[in-house]
Parts: C-alpha cells; sequence; structure tokens
C-alpha cells in the first residue's frame, strides 16, 4: 500500500505558510515519503522574529489565559494522541509503545506548565541596615525565545521548552529537526486551536546552517534553548554572548551495578534502557560498571533480556527497537564499533547493520580512548567494564568530558547518600539506571552535557527577569 504524504504548512504570525522550497520527511522503516515540509527563507525568518518582538511589546497575555490556554493544549494532546505517536513512530522511527508514552509525558508537562503560570511571584527582601525603604522584586517575561529542538523527543523535547516559555508570558519560534518536524507542526495546530495569542508561537523549518544560524545572529531574540550536541551547544554561547542560554548536550551516561545490588533487576532494566529509542536518548545507557563479584552472574542475565529485544517496524506494538534516524548514523555506529573491535574490544552480542537499523550490540573489553567509551554513541550500542571497588567505579564514571545522569544499583543506604556527592553528574538514580527521567524533575549536567535545568518548575526560571524594586517610603 502507498504511503499518503503529509503536506505541511509552516506558522507564522497565526497564518499557514507555504514556500518554493520543500523538505520531504521519510518514514524511517519503510523509507517511503511520510510529509513534505515548507523551508523556511531568509525573509521569513525575519518576519517570524518582528511578529514575535511585536507580540511580546504589544499582544496582552496574561498568566491566567496562559494557564487556560496550556490546559487546552494538555487536553486536545488527548484527544489527538493517537494521531501524534503514530507521526512520532514513522518520522522518528520510535516503537509505538514508546512513542505513547512520549505523548503522555508531553500531555503531563503541559499541565505542570501551566500550573507554574499561576506561580511566578517575586518576593519581599528584608531590610537590615537601611531605613525608609521598601524593597521587593518581580518576575516578567525574558522576551522572544528560540527553541531549536532535537528529533529523537520531536513533541516532549518541543513541549518541554515551549510550555514553560509561554507560562512565563514569551513568544517562542520554534526550529524543529529536519526529519521530525511534522510533529512540530502538528502541535502548533493544537496551539492556535487553544487561543494562543497571535505571534507568541511560531515555527519555521531549515537547516542549522542557514535558519538556524540566522536566529543565533538575530539580537532580537532574547533567550535560547537547545538539545543537541555539545559542538553546536558551544557554538550557540560563541555566538550569542551575554544574551541567555539552556543547553541540553551530550552524554555518555553510566549506571553501576554494585556486588550488593539486586542484579536481575538491573540486569532486566538496563537490557531495556540501553536501547531505547535505539539508543538515541541524552541519557541513554551507554556505559555500565559491574562489581567483578557478580559480573559473570551480571552479563548472563543481560544478555539473555537483549536477545529477547524485537527489533523491526515501530508500528508494531511488539517492538522493542526501531531503525535510527538515518541510514547515515547506523554506518557511523556501524564504524565507531569496527574500531573499537580492531583496537581490542569483543562483541558479546550485536554488531550487525541493516540498512538505518543497527542490531543491539554489547561490547566488553573496552577501552577509555575508544569513540564508543569517549564519545556520545547515541545509538544501540552499551559496553560492560568490571571493577575491583566503588572508589574505582567513581573514578570510572567521573573519566568524561560530560556529566548528565548516573545511575546506581546498591542496597548500602549509606552509599546511596554519599555518592551524589561523588559523581560529576547532574543526576544521580539509585537502584535504577542512568536513563530515568519524570518530567517535573529537573533535568541537566555539569560539564560538556551543558548547563540550566529542564522541567517546567525550573525552566520557567530560566525564562523570566528578576527585578529588584526599592520603594523609599520617607520620600
Amino acid at each position: 500500500m502507498v504511503q499518503l504524504v503529509e503536506k505541511q504548512k509552516l506558522f507564522v504570525n497565526g497564518e499557514w505558510i507555504e514556500t518554493d522550497a520543500i523538505y520531504k520527511i521519510y518514514n524511517k522503516y519503510t523509507g517511503e515519503v511520510f510529509s513534505e515540509v515548507p523551508m523556511a527563507s531568509p525573509e521569513l525568518v525575519d518576519k517570524v522574529v518582528g511578529a514575535a518582538v511585536y507580540a511580546y511589546k504589544k499582544v496582552p497575555f496574561t498568566p491566567e489565559y496562559r494557564h487556560s490556554v496550556l490546559l487546552r493544549v494538555a487536553e486536545l494532546l488527548k484527544q489527538n494522541r493517537n494521531d501524534f505517536a503514530e507521526t512520532i513512530a514513522q518520522e522518528g522511527g520510535k516503537p509505538i509503545t514508546d512513542a505513547h508514552l512520549e505523548v503522555n509525558r508531553s500531555i503531563a508537562t503541559f499541565e505542570m506548565a501551566a500550573d507554574e503560570a499561576k506561580k511566578l511571584v517575586g518576593e519581599i527582601i528584608p531590610n537590615y541596615n537601611v531605613q525608609g525603604r521598601f524593597l521587593y522584586t518581580v518576575k516578567k517575561p525574558v522576551g522572544v525565545v528560540a527553541a531549536i529542538t532535537p528529533f529523537n523527543f520531536p513533541l516532549n523535547l518541543v513541549v518541554h521548552k515551549v510550555a514553560p516559555a509561554l507560562a512565563a508570558g514569551n513568544p517562542v519560534i520554534i526550529k524543529p529537526a529536519s526529519d521530525t518536524a511534522t510533529t512540530a507542526l502538528k502541535l502548533c495546530k493544537l496551539l492556535e486551536t487553544a487561543g494562543v495569542p497571535k505571534g507568541y508561537v511560531q515555527c519555521v523549518t531549515g537547516g542549522g546552517s542557514t535558519v538556524g544560524e540566522q536566529l543565533l545572529n538575530d539580537q532580537r531574540i532574547a533567550h535560547y534553548t537547545f538539545t543537541g550536541s555539545p559542538g553546536v551547544g558551544k557554538h550557540i554561547q560563541k555566538t550569542i554572548g551575554l544574551r541567555k542560554a539552556t543547553l541540553e548536550l551530550g552524554s555518555n551516561s553510566a549506571t553501576i551495578v554494585h556486588h550488593d545490588g539486586d542484579i536481575e533487576q538491573a540486569a532486566a532494566k538496563l537490557a531495556k534502557m540501553s536501547f531505547a529509542n535505539a539508543g538515541q536518548v541524552c541519557i541513554s545507557v551507554q556505559r555500565i560498571f559491574v562489581q567483578k563479584s557478580v559480573a559473570e552472574r551480571f552479563v548472563e542475565l543481560f544478555l539473555q533480556h537483549v536477545a529477547e529485544l524485537k527489533v523491526g517496524d515501530p508500528l508494531n506494538p511488539e517492538t522493542n527497537v526501531g531503525p535510527m534516524i538515518s541510514e547515515k548514523e547506523a554506518i557511523r555506529i556501524e564504524e565507531w564499533v569496527n574500531e573499537a573491535k580492531e583496537a581490542g574490544a569483543l562483541v558479546l552480542t550485536g554488531g550487525k547493520r541493516s540498512g538505518n537499523i543497527y542490531y543491539p550490540t554489547v561490547l566488553t573489553n573496552v577501552a577509555k580512548s575508544m569513540k564508543v567509551v569517549a564519545e556520545e554513541v547515541f545509538a544501540p550500542v552499551v559496553s560492560v567494564t568490571v571493577y575491583d571497588n566503588i572508589e574505582e567505579a567513581i573514578e570510572l564514571v567521573n573519566d568524561s568530558k560530560y556529566g548528565l545522569q548516573a545511575g546506581i544499583y546498591t542496597k548500602d543506604l549509606n552509599l546511596s547518600f554519599k555518592i551524589p556527592y561523588l559523581l560529576e553528574v547532574g543526576g544521580v538514580i539509585v537502584n535504577d539506571t542512568c536513563c530515568f527521567r519524570t518530567d517535573q524533575m529537573p533535568y541537566g549536567g555539569v560539564k560538556e552535557s551543558g548547563n540550566g535545568k529542564e522541567g517546567p518548575a525550573y525552566a520557567i526560571q530560566e525564562l523570566v527577569e528578576t527585578v529588584t524594586v526599592v520603594v523609599n517610603i520617607e520620600g
């Protein structure tokens, strides 16, 4: 059966716009054209920024109305959850079960952001040493926000940027990843239906070197929120200068399996989360460190669970691992694994590619100099390394330029309280994998994993200015 091609338009200042240039989005499993989206011209991008500035300065968007709009979007998303899940599965290659989970998380994120819209309050500042003055603060929107989003969570990572920006009262310009732009454009339709004021949400598509670069160099944009690679994150920070940015960057996240942890539970969960979304998750389990006294048993159980994973069509509810975002990326990780093998790494399972499908791969006997260890693989590849004592495990986890999240399986209560102070990461997950995230928690890393926090209550603080007010009550 020939797949119906969805033809999209860009959302610009409350209108749906076509352009001459078209980008084709492919079904990542069948290879058929799934959607066609217009590409924004420089003139159109300039118009979008201008419309956002006008909305910020001239169009009222009260906290009460922000709250109602965000709740309305959440309700509309509930009504359209199947369509969004199927879109994510087809244009992103994500297994349909995981795609439904992403939609559900996005609904919750909108609801949490709606609550935060009503909580933006300042504070009264105690006056200790100056008489006749009343001191307090107010919170106000920072201005126009550019949200540059990745392919791997084409809905929820857009929502994590758009919802807090709107809750804070900021206009937001979405530049989604080109290969999964359909999802973002469909979300704009819901935002329009929900009643977001004209100019407060717009969406433009195009390459990072064209549309992205133009947005970075436009001084009218006050804040950038970006999820992607450290290289691009560094370029953003260098280009925008003193303007604000929230940067959620890469990782080679690790999980420790200590001798007193639940080995059976760890093996089952790690097998699932090492390969979720074909490993294309910022906090995907990439490095596993297991204590030598339980290593043999862990590896045996782990490989059994990996063997049970079903690889194939993301629209099949039984599929655990779908295709990668492109054959180019699958070839890249194939080359990285081959390099590691040539340097002495052993492949316990996997190591095979078929088109843009790379089969779940487990490596051992790896070295920190190998790309599969030192860099972010962003693919269904994980390494297992044996350690002697917990001090060695901590050193192995910290021996990285990244620092997003880490997990540890242990029954030692003292260790569970101490280890967050010892690991150089933004989040520590005890008795679960490093790949755990719930949308209300502060999420963000250290070192080359970025700066700033996501999670509606935390992201919104990045998107407001705190203004200090001093009133001379004797004047």
